[in-house]
């Protein structure tokens, strides 16, 4: 007898309900006939049958072509959303536009160009001193010399933009389109002031190269590309035909914003003549009248901050710099390449333009392209003579030719404008009176500096001209006062900091950064960056580094052929898991200087300490980039100098590591060495085995990986073997060459300020600004930095703030910590 109750709650077997559920599978399925040849009737009779299966599917299907896949009706949810998109689209069309015919700016991001497609032009573009000229001597704009035909054609098929090539009107060299249209796209000129340069659109009125950046991460093997960023002027009725939307980071439209300040006005030589000869009685009670501001440090920071104060007709800037002028301190350094003989206060790390201007001359800041101060900065040194590609590069530099040139220029203004400048002056003494600060004793020496007024007037001058210390004979103790102190101080000026805290100014210590400077042959980055196909392409017009380059390639057999350039190549690495044996450490890649040679920035006998530099081509065979670990203001390795110097321990720290390397190079300044393998397994290199270096003082093998205590060593070997070496394959090889030591990355010490008045803490009338003051950290930070103090002069004496050149920067913002 069968018992019904336990029949009915058996369930099937698993086989069963898997056989069930394939068929009610196959019940929706819709099969395709067979395409392939000799299909018998019983297999499409199959078929058939299967087709007419009734189906639980909401959608049906259409018929089609034997052989091809049944073609799906689209669900309810697609055709609502399709039914909104043709709408939306209905509705734009149709808007009545205000204003049709009024332009509008839109800036479009990320247009990705072939450098292929570029061909050798293109290198010529990254070179001022290569750009053409048109009729009447007159330099077309950097923003429209990088707006070639490829880049035009990746910017209109970004835009989707289709026209005719006789419907294109030309751009006149001011930017603006031509009526006048051009037959042929090779034309060079086609009127006295229209250059044929890109051919725009109808559509497009304007169009300019805003930034231009090479991308060589070569992701998923990817060749290097150049990306631009384009601003586009075009009325609203064409933004609306070619269907604009604002879209962060792709395109946007941009605002209308006040009127931007504009950089200093520089005089011509002849009108600075004439100004000294007619105004000389009246300039002196005029300048009696206004507050004087000693500036301490004729560094970027300085400059930029007395350049300010001086064109605003309000102040007398006095600069105050313990170096000599540009030209002198040539002299000085050229003393110290070729007899050794290093002068304490005008070096690689003194004098006029501070430590930056013999450097790479990078323009790079954390602080942002876009921002008012730091466009301020970049378009006042385009002013003073550098060149235009500044503007528009998204890594720009400015090389030590260049920013030779541009300091003589701006040396010239500034005391046209009323300023004065006292080279050889080195501060030694602060007078503060109940916590205000009255003036300051300068130990001067004579200087020196040569006049060069080619730039500004219509014949060539070359004369010496006599400081105000040039009469004396002998090192003379001067008083400068004045209304406001503005300490514009390198990271260098350890006596200062000396005096400083000896005077009771406040100071606190900051984390700074020590290590190596690595240096490996040019071509091998250029192969590590670019890949094997692409670095045979760098070329720097000098025919010994391009043969060096090509014999390098040439070794490794023929690689694929290209026809565009690229520049030399650079990298940065970073990584905040260098492992030291206890804890983690920040170590990184700074101030890498491709094409650039090692040189020594000792400011006292006895210590070395080194740096990198480079000249606008970047020409040379070698690459170096400083190598260093982070160190925090309360780190253990800190502790014994803070027993016996406290907030300036470390200052006293990079001392020491700077004898230690001294000692190790065998004293002449010459560098200890040793190859990079070697380090990594802490042995010395051999002489024979060391690889050429461009430190020109000499070097010598020595156990570098005993100079700095075990936990920053063993975090820079970490960081090498198990982060930079990943990063770039090959890093890590005996072409490699480190050189020691790189301890003056920053100031291991800040003085504190207050964040509104950006007076010094507990003294009045004291502006700390600058790198040396712990506030920036480069070129731009610093010259911003300035600008912002000379800002802050202003507001307390004029009462009020007409600038709103940091109405959108945050005052924190410009400070630089690690």
């Amino acid at each position: 007898m069968v018992d019904i109750a336990h029949q009915t709650t058996t369930r099937r077997p698993i086989q069963s309900r898997k056989l069930s559920v394939s068929f009610r599978l196959r019940q929706r399925m819709v099969i395709r006939p067979s395409s392939r040849k000799g299909t018998n009737e019983a297999s499409a009779c199959r078929s058939r049958a299967m087709v007419d299966l009734p189906a639980r599917s909401t959608t049906t299907t259409t018929t089609t072509k034997e052989g091809s896949r049944p073609r799906r009706q689209p669900t309810k949810k697609k055709k609502r959303r399709k039914k909104r998109i043709d709408s939306r689209r209905q509705q734009q069309q149709h808007t009545v536009l205000k204003n049709p015919n009024e332009l509008e700016t839109w800036r479009v991001y990320g247009i990705d160009v072939d450098p292929d497609t570029l061909g050798v032009p293109s290198l010529s573009l990254s070179l001022s001193s290569t750009t053409k000229k048109t009729k009447g001597d007159d330099i077309l704009p950097t923003e429209l010399l990088y707006l070639t035909p490829p880049v035009l054609s990746a910017l209109v098929s970004r835009l989707r933009i289709k026209s005719e090539p006789a419907t294109i009107t030309p751009l006149q060299r001011d930017g603006s389109s031509s009526s006048s249209i051009s037959s042929s796209n090779d034309v060079d000129e086609v009127e006295d002031d229209t250059t044929v340069l890109p051919l725009l659109p109808p559509q497009l009125k304007d169009a300019r190269v805003v930034r231009r950046s090479l991308d060589a991460r070569r992701r998923k093997g990817a060749p290097p590309k150049y990306t631009y960023v384009i601003d586009i002027t075009l009325t609203k009725e064409s933004a609306q035909q070619i269907r604009l939307a604002h879209q962060p980071g792709r395109t946007e439209r941009m605002t209308t914003t006040k009127k931007k300040n504009k950089p200093p006005k520089i005089s011509s030589g002849n009108e600075i003549n004439e100004e000294l000869e007619s105004e000389e009685s009246t300039s002196k009670s005029k300048s009696n009248s206004k507050p004087k501001i000693l500036i301490v440090g004729a560094g970027p920071a300085g400059l930029f901050c007395a350049l300010s104060l001086a064109s605003s007709g309000l102040f007398t800037p006095i600069l105050l710099e313990r170096g000599q002028a540009v030209e002198a301190r040539g002299k000085s350094i050229g003393a110290l390449i070729n007899r050794r003989d290093i002068d304490p206060n005008s070096n690689f790390s003194f004098g006029e333009g501070g430590a930056g201007t013999w450097s790479d001359g990078k323009l790079t800041t954390r602080i942002g392209r876009n921002s008012g101060p730091v466009r301020y900065v970049l378009e006042t040194l385009v002013k003073y003579g550098a060149p235009e590609r500044i503007l528009v590069e998204g890594a720009p530099h400015l090389g030590t030719d260049n920013l030779v040139r541009l300091l003589r220029n701006m040396r010239q203004d500034l005391r046209a404008m009323g300023g004065e400048i006292h080279f050889g002056a080195r501060v030694d003494k602060f007078h503060i009176e109940d916590g205000t600060i009255k003036g300051v004793d300068a130990i001067c020496t004579p200087s020196k500096e040569r006049s060069r007024t080619k730039k500004y007037g219509e014949e060539r001058k070359e004369s010496s001209t006599t400081s105000q210390e040039e009469e004396e004979e002998e090192e003379t103790t001067k008083t400068f006062w004045g209304d406001a102190v503005v300490l514009a101080t390198g990271h260098s000026a350890r006596d200062v900091y000396y005096e400083l805290h000896k005077s009771g100014v406040e100071l606190e210590a900051k984390g700074f950064a020590v290590g190596f400077r690595i240096e490996h042959p040019q071509s091998l980055i250029n192969e590590i960056q670019y890949g094997k196909d692409w670095g045979g392409r760098v070329f720097t017009r000098k025919s010994s580094t391009d043969t060096v380059n090509k014999e390098h390639f040439a070794k490794n057999g023929d690689s694929v052929s290209h026809t565009g350039t690229l520049p030399v190549a650079s990298y940065r690495l970073a990584t905040n898991e260098a492992w030291d044996g206890t804890e983690n450490r920040g170590a990184y890649s700074f101030c890498q200087c491709p094409g650039g040679q090692i040189v020594p920035s000792s400011t006292e006998h006895g210590e070395l300490c080194i740096n990198g530099m480079s000249f606008s081509k970047r020409d040379s065979i070698w690459a170096n980039s400083a190598m260093v670990v982070t160190v925090s203001p309360d780190d253990p390795i800190l502790e014994k100098y803070r027993l016996t110097h406290g907030t300036l321990a470390g200052l006293e720290f990079q001392r020491d590591m700077e004898r230690k390397a001294y000692d190790l190079g065998g004293g002449g300044m010459r560098a200890p060495v040793q190859r990079l393998t070697d380090f990594v397994n802490g042995k010395v290199s051999e002489s024979e085995s060391v690889p050429s270096s461009s430190y020109r003082l000499g070097v010598t093998s020595a156990a570098c990986h005993d100079i700095y205590p075990q936990p920053l060593y063993n975090a820079l070997v970490h960081a090498i073997t198990h982060n930079f070496d990943k990063q770039m394959p090959g890093f890590l090889c005996d072409q490699a060459l480190l050189h020691g030591v790189e301890t003056r990355t920053s100031s291991p010490v800040r003085v504190l300020r207050d964040s509104t008045t950006l007076q010094a803490s507990g003294v009045d009338n004291m502006f700390p600004s600058g790198e040396g003051a712990g506030f920036a950290g480069g070129i731009v930070s610093a010259a911003v930095d300035g600008l912002l103090v000379a800002n802050a002069i202003k507001t307390k004496y004029v009462a009020h703030d007409d600038s709103p050149l940091f109405n959108d920067v945050d005052k924190v913002s410009v400070g630089f910590d690690y």
